[in-house]
């Protein structure tokens, strides 16, 4: 697993990189380094562990904002000497919150956090059929579905929008569970991509995506889990 990890305290960097013994891992002293070689694509990572508080720097949240605008996949965990900005870290889709100085084992707890989320999106994909082609889009790759007249659209990290013939009714007992969500009549959205939820929108890509009140219940409480799962202390 390819992970950076961005803390201004050299101290602390090395401390968390030595709990993430096996994986491939580059420190960053600054937001901006890190955040340059994203957008330059030299650099992709599997996982960003961002500290919070950086001194002569953008902050950590600040951070993610602007790795969300760049990679919109990014799985992102903040680092802090305080729970102070959980609420912010959750607005974010934080996969993990962790609290220094951090434990061998909420390091644990997080790589199997982020290798399940893999695992889910290398083994599931989802079929199409449109007109004479046809194929599978791996569920990684699908922010939402919409559907208008028994065409179904399936948007794609990579802008792509694939139409498939189909019923959304249909669609919802075949793939919704952990993965996909029914938020809406005319809606199934990847809760993984999902990067905020007020009121009765959710945001996708900076899309809104409308909740209804029949759904809001069941896609908050589920938004809620898999967004922010607790601190670790």
């Amino acid at each position: 697993m390819r992970i950076a990890v961005c803390d201004d305290n050299r101290q602390d960097a090395c401390a968390l990189r030595a709990l993430l013994e096996g994986q491939e891992v580059k420190l960053y002293g600054d937001a901006e380094s890190l955040l340059a070689d994203v957008r330059q694509g030299s650099a992709h990572y599997d996982l960003y562990l961002l500290d919070i508080f950086m001194e002569n720097s953008m902050s950590g949240l600040e951070l993610a904002r602007e790795l969300r605008a760049t990679d919109e996949t990014a799985v992102l965990c903040f680092v802090s000497t305080s729970d102070d900005f959980y609420r912010e870290a959750y607005d974010l889709y934080a996969i993990q919150y962790l609290i220094k100085p951090v434990s061998r084992e909420a390091v644990r707890r997080l790589l199997d956090k982020v290798e399940q989320i893999f695992l889910k999106d290398a083994e599931k994909t989802l079929p199409y059929s449109w007109r004479r082609s046809s194929g599978t889009i791996p569920y990684g790759k699908i922010l939402y579905i919409s559907s208008r007249e028994h065409v179904l659209s399936i948007r794609c990290t990579d802008g792509r929008v694939q139409e498939s013939t189909g019923k959304l009714n249909d669609m919802e007992r075949q793939i919704c569970g952990d993965t996909f969500l029914r938020c809406h009549q005319s809606f199934i959205v990847n809760i993984y991509h999902v990067e905020g939820m007020s009121g009765l929108d959710l945001t996708v890509a900076g899309e809104r995506i409308p909740v209804s009140r029949r759904y809001y219940t069941e896609v908050r409480k589920r938004y809620q889990q898999i967004l922010f799962e607790g601190v670790d202390l």
